[in-house]
């Protein structure tokens, strides 16, 4: 007997599902754009454990956390695109006197912005050197801190308010913020399950915290603005060179085969690479980024397809095994749509 052909969206849905209830995440959301068009919007669960949490909508807004890096660098490569920056290879001291000289030595911004600076901080803020510039590659946030910092000092406001400025309020977006007051649309953190759940709220909405919200809808059309070249609507919201900076590979070359390739904090792919958080289906050219408790963007530009995958649990991927269901998850949809 001929078998039934399987739909491969509602088998991604499925993925994405498993994972869910795998690592304890009480809600998950599937947002694909492919050729300028929605192929598929899912949501599922709750805001929360919590037996009278709110479901999952449309309107829900999930904290992206680590996610937010793909904003900071956007605004890293618009104060390239506006000379305030005249160099990824300028010296950090270059902006920043005040800076340590020996502790900085030879660290660009190039370093900060592709986790090759070999800078880390203890428990009280005290930033020490792991390793020399350039001379490896380790996920640390002092680099985007630094340049958090940066871009208020050379714009006279936070990177937020830039956005807001000169993206957000162009494209019309309502739905993504850095949120400091309770909201009935934002999804809780499930840091453990026998824990109540954390609100993710900030004290400011400047950028030095982790508290942007975002809804599936406009975190994959911030990714469509990026496959687009910054062109939304008819329009060019943002110069296409602003995009390309921060999307193609700007680190440092290396020995090690194994290390990924990074834009402006973007992981992007040029060739297959074992600590990429992109399967080796992946097509070049590709760019991903996500967060510590799921939400993820990963950009195929061959293939023209934005893909917003969302959960809200801390460590989400779990243990050991969190490449795996990274790449595993890219590697589906490089698969669905090639």
């Amino acid at each position: 007997m001929k078998q039934p052909v399987q739909d491969p969206l509602k088998e991604l849905i499925t993925w994405v599902e498993g994972i869910k209830h795998k690592n304890w995440s009480s809600a998950a959301s599937l947002y694909i754009i492919k050729d300028d068009q929605v192929v598929l919007e899912h949501y599922s669960g709750r805001h929360s454990h919590e037996k009278n949490a709110s479901q999952i909508t449309e309107k829900s807004q999930f904290n992206v956390a680590s996610a937010r890096k793909s904003y900071l660098g956007l605004t890293v490569a618009y104060a390239l695109h506006d000379k305030y920056i005249s160099s990824l290879d300028d010296p950090i001291t270059q902006y920043f006197p005040e800076f340590d000289k020996d502790l900085f030595m030879g660290t660009t911004i190039r370093h900060l912005v592709t986790h090759f600076h070999g800078l880390d901080s203890d428990e009280n803020g005290y930033i020490f050197r792991e390793f020399k510039p350039g001379s490896s590659w380790a996920y640390r946030n002092v680099g985007v801190d630094i340049m958090t910092r940066l871009i208020h000092r050379l714009y006279g406001k936070g990177f937020p308010q830039l956005l807001n400025e000169m993206v957000f309020t162009p494209l019309g977006f309502t739905e993504t913020g850095w949120r400091t007051e309770p909201n009935e649309n934002l999804v809780a953190i499930i840091d453990r399950i026998d824990k109540p759940a954390l609100p993710g709220l900030g004290t400011v909405s400047d950028g030095t915290e982790k508290n942007l919200f975002v809804s599936p809808r406009e975190f994959a059309l911030w990714g469509q603005l990026h496959v687009q070249k910054g062109m939304m609507n008819g329009r060019q919201i943002v110069p296409s060179k602003v995009i390309e900076t921060a999307t193609t590979i700007q680190n440092v070359s290396y020995s090690d085969s194994t290390i990924p390739g990074n834009g402006l904090f973007w992981y992007v792919q040029d060739i297959p690479r074992n600590k990429s958080e992109l399967g080796e289906r992946v097509p070049s050219g590709s760019y991903q980024i996500l967060g510590v408790t799921g939400p993820t963007i990963l950009v195929i530009p061959a293939y023209n397809v934005v893909v917003a995958k969302m959960y809200n649990k801390r460590y989400n991927y779990g243990g050991d095994q969190y490449l795996y269901y990274l790449r595993e998850f890219s590697n589906k949809v490089a698969d669905l749509f090639s």
